[in-house]
């Protein structure tokens, strides 16, 4: 079970030593409970063209952001049927009265702030209790997004410091028409650890529908909330602890909006993902939630060179508080400071071009003190079912990048493999993966099996151990979102599931995909409700294959050459 120390762990777990962080262009058997479901929603989810992005964009937008644009902005007018109860739009937090709107079904409260802002001598601290207000606070609008770079290095529009705020989107019905709570979601964004924000998630469709409660949150990001200093108490890891705090308010406030504070899913996707896994081991969650939802987000996920972009370095979402300490003195210096009153006391852009150095969480701190990785191997997380996986063809988003400048050749294939494994082992791989006539995807199969689903696996098999643990695979390669030039197949790539969850502006899903995304929303939501997907579904080693037309099981391991690349290690 999860230790609790009560001191920072000043020696940490040996792990494989973290290089410094990239500048990458990331793109970013228990019987199921039956369920009652109500009728599901038709999707008009999101089509964009990827072929609008130009190349600077690629090279500098997270993964995640390229497939999200603008959510619709909700309205606060909406038609009842004769007889229906008023929803209830205000309500009582432990903090005070919010009132929100109410439209298409759902009810929304956004921009509720869950901590106090961490500007002036609170950057780098902890988060602390939002001030009480008097009145009804007006939750009709998002709050600002956490500090993210914009162009040119300056902050992105919209984005502050004071951005510790989250959004609940619950079902219209209230308790007089639904005397049970519902099971709460709670959606941490994916990003680098660096961009994105929780607005930018629609999740009505699966509140509606799914009938559950779905909070979405803010947390810092890069230099604010992953920077280390040794004249900081507990560092490298406050993004995580803003986590927890919204775990707290939602504990504390989720029956006010109808939910269930004893049936709170953790949901993340890609960084997002790896918060949850983060949150898992991390003593400091105990108890905070009961089930969690790993999506692309792996303990174990880490990335060789080059495999985050032309000549990128390797990188993972970790790194010891030592490492991390050595970074921001050297940071500090750079902006001519010696403590951190001085840091304190500069500017948010001045900080911001700090950025880049700071997008990995710390471990070795009172908030994760040990290497993900190593807790999972020793059974230390929290005891939670868990639903994890990955998509099919996670890495030829990534892998298209090299395709903007210059096509992947078959002698480019082989320089790639022999930069990033060396020349032994890039013989072996050469013939597990052979070039053919599409040398770019052979390289993106690579990436996909190497540092996606194979770690995935390895973090749900020790997790198996211990939990019950499902595992899926989203395997639709006509996913929305294909066009790139120059017409690289990107298939079912990386965040090319979100649609199917969260509703997009511009982003249209046909037939099959809408009925694959209802088939995806009811089994997230049955986990939420029972902790297990529901259908026949069978528990890890088993992988479902999520598609059109249809779940399959598969044997994923086999698929992706996972015992290959054991052999390799």
């Amino acid at each position: 079970m999860l230790s609790h120390p009560h001191q920072p762990t000043n020696t940490p777990d040996h792990a494989p030593p973290t290089p410094p962080p990239p500048t990458p262009p990331t793109a970013h058997h228990h019987t199921p409970t039956p369920h009652a479901h109500k009728p599901l929603t038709p999707v008009s989810a999101p089509t964009r063209s990827l072929r609008t992005l130009t190349r600077a964009t690629l090279r500098t937008i997270p993964l995640t952001t390229l497939l999200l644009t603008a959510c619709s902005t909700p309205g606060d007018d909406s038609a009842r049927p004769p007889g229906a109860s008023a929803p209830a739009l205000t309500v009582t937090t432990d903090k005070g009265r919010v009132t929100g709107t109410e439209k298409d079904g759902v009810r929304r409260f956004q921009g509720i702030p869950y901590a106090a802002p961490p500007v002036a001598d609170r950057r780098w601290q902890p988060p602390a209790p939002a001030a009480a207000w008097r009145g009804v606070r007006q939750a009709t609008a998002p709050g600002p997004k956490c500090v993210q770079g914009g162009r040119n290095g300056a902050p992105a529009p919209g984005s502050s410091e004071d951005c510790l705020y989250l959004n609940v989107t619950a079902p219209s019905e209230t308790r007089q028409d639904r005397p049970q709570p519902r099971p709460v979601v709670v959606w941490l964004h994916g990003g680098s650890f660096k961009t994105g924000s929780g607005a930018e998630y629609d999740p009505a469709r699966m509140a509606r529908d799914g009938d559950v409660v779905v909070v979405t949150v803010n947390s810092r990001l890069g230099v604010f909330g992953f920077y280390g200093h040794p004249g900081l108490d507990d560092p490298g890891a406050y993004g995580l602890q803003d986590q927890q705090a919204a775990l707290r308010w939602v504990k504390a406030n989720a029956s006010a909006f109808g939910g269930d504070p004893g049936q709170v899913t953790l949901m993340g996707e890609s960084t997002g993902g790896a918060s949850v896994c983060a949150q898992l081991v991390s003593p400091r969650s105990e108890g905070l939630f009961h089930r969690a939802i790993i999506q692309s987000g792996a303990c174990h996920q880490n990335w060789p060179k080059n495999m985050l972009g032309p000549a990128a370095a390797p990188w993972t979402y970790w790194a010891s508080r030592s490492t991390v300490r050595e970074r921001g003195l050297a940071a500090a210096r750079s902006l001519n400071c010696p403590d951190i009153a001085c840091l304190r006391g500069r500017s948010t852009s001045e900080v911001l071009r700090l950025n880049n150095r700071f997008n990995q969480a710390a471990y070795g701190t009172r908030t994760l003190p040990r290497h993900p990785a190593r807790a999972l191997a020793d059974g230390d997380f929290h005891r939670v079912p868990v639903l994890m996986g990955t998509t099919r063809d996670e890495h030829r988003l990534y892998a298209a990048q090299f395709a903007v400048d210059r096509p992947i050749s078959r002698e480019r294939y082989g320089e790639l493999l022999r930069t990033s494994f060396g020349p032994a082992k890039a013989a072996r791989i050469a013939r597990q993966y052979p070039p053919g006539d599409s040398p770019g995807i052979a390289w993106a199969a690579v990436g996909t099996d190497r540092t996606w689903v194979c770690p995935s696996l390895e973090s749900a098999r020790l997790m198996a151990r211990h939990v019950p643990l499902h595992g899926y695979e989203f395997a639709d390669r006509d996913a929305p979102g294909r066009d790139l030039d120059p017409g690289f197949p990107l298939g079912a790539y990386h965040a090319s599931e979100l649609p199917y969850f969260f509703d997009m502006r511009g982003i249209t899903l046909d037939e099959s995909q809408a009925e694959l995304a209802a088939r995806m929303l009811r089994h997230w939501t049955d986990f939420a409700k029972s902790g297990s997907p529901g259908g026949t579904w069978d528990r890890f080693p088993q992988t479902m294959r999520l598609q059109p037309g249809g779940d399959a099981p598969i044997d994923a391991a086999a698929e992706h050459h996972c015992g290959f690349w054991s052999s390799l290690r």
